[in-house]
């Protein structure tokens, strides 16, 4: 398909003093520059540069950060960022439907993303080579110069981060730590998503089992260090309600047995003189870690049921009930200290730390 160039193109001279000095071929031609006249300003020692194939960077200089982004995502990008500037013309339309604003179809993700959201141990925008871009599967486009292309059979819904499309912390994550072999690294970024609250490990977890991460050993290591510091941070919001909604202070961290007996479980808090016990699951992100997961779940199921049997009342809850709801919780476990002298006694336990 041919475009015809505009009646009233705007000057040359207003691109190189527009605020966004990145733009593609298809751009300039609306402001009535040809791609050979592009293509002649880009020369070696001309005013202008080809930073990807399509996209030119309308200053001789080096791109900063932001341009590169911009240049990055207008390379991979099938529709526009943003609607054209007052008074230029539309041009026709080469293909198909083009995605909403809501749902672009290229989105900057990896370490570039994740600098992006705040992470303090990832490299400047500066110090990367290379600015990962996600684009759906069937997009037929390479990597080339600083963009470097990811596919994805669903683009994810991106957030607006500095006015681009930038992918969620769980999905850059991911995309970040499969091209890193450094374990430090991998467990240096999965800590702080989890630490700085940039997204719960369920969700970092469900990304690499879906990009089939799991089965990279410094992978699984950092895996097993963001659940422990899951339990850490949900152990210490319980401590705190405990504390702050003027519960009984119970046993922490005990072991009970049969006197005599075989080992019952482990729990997190436990008041004897009501038998009322509380536990902290946090299987939940570990589904789909490893084949043993189901048989980890019968294994808590069934101690559940034991205890129950002897009388004692076991209250679960999750790290997202602690964090998001712990006056409910709260409340559950007041209520079933405060009806424990309703219920039959329950069988003698020996308690131990733990």
């Amino acid at each position: 398909m041919t475009y015809e160039t505009p009646l009233s193109p705007r000057p040359l001279g207003h691109l190189s003093t527009a605020q966004r000095r990145v733009l593609t071929t298809a751009e300039l031609r609306a402001h009535g520059v040809t791609a050979a006249e592009a293509e002649e300003r880009a020369r070696p020692g001309g005013p202008w540069q080809r930073v990807l194939p399509g996209v030119y960077l309308l200053h001789p200089g080096p791109p900063t950060a932001q341009e590169r982004l911009h240049a990055v995502l207008l390379y991979a990008a099938r529709a526009p960022l943003a609607a054209p500037a007052p008074g230029v013309p539309a041009q026709p339309d080469a293909g198909g439907p083009r995605p909403s604003p809501a749902r672009p179809d290229a989105m900057v993700t990896g370490l570039a993303a994740l600098t992006l959201h705040g992470f303090g141990c990832t490299p400047p925008l500066t110090a990367l080579e290379k600015i990962d871009v996600l684009v759906p599967r069937l997009r037929r486009l390479r990597s080339t110069g600083c963009a470097r292309v990811i596919r994805t059979p669903v683009m994810p819904a991106p957030r607006r981060v500095t006015g681009l499309p930038v992918a969620p912390v769980a999905r850059a994550l991911t995309d970040a730590v499969a091209s890193l072999t450094d374990a430090a690294a991998v467990r240096c970024l999965m800590t702080e998503a989890v630490r700085g609250g940039h997204c719960e490990p369920a969700a970092v977890v469900r990304e690499l089992s879906q990009a089939k991460l799991l089965g990279r050993p410094h992978v699984v290591d950092a895996v097993d260090s963001i659940l422990a510091e899951r339990r850490a941070l949900a152990e210490d919001r319980l401590y705190r309600m405990v504390r702050e909604h003027g519960l009984p202070e119970p046993l922490w961290n005990v072991d009970l047995r049969l006197p005599g007996g075989p080992y019952l479980g482990g729990l997190d808090a436990y008041w004897p003189d009501q038998a009322v016990a509380v536990e902290v699951d946090t299987r939940g992100p570990r589904h789909g870690l490893r084949p043993e997961e189901d048989v980890l779940s019968e294994r808590y199921d069934r101690k559940r049921e034991h205890l129950e049997r002897l009388g004692i009342t076991v209250v679960r809850v999750t790290p997202r009930m602690l964090r998001d709801a712990s006056g409910r919780q709260a409340a559950v476990i007041r209520t079933a200290l405060m009806t424990a002298a309703h219920r039959e006694p329950a069988a003698h336990v020996a308690v131990l730390p733990r």
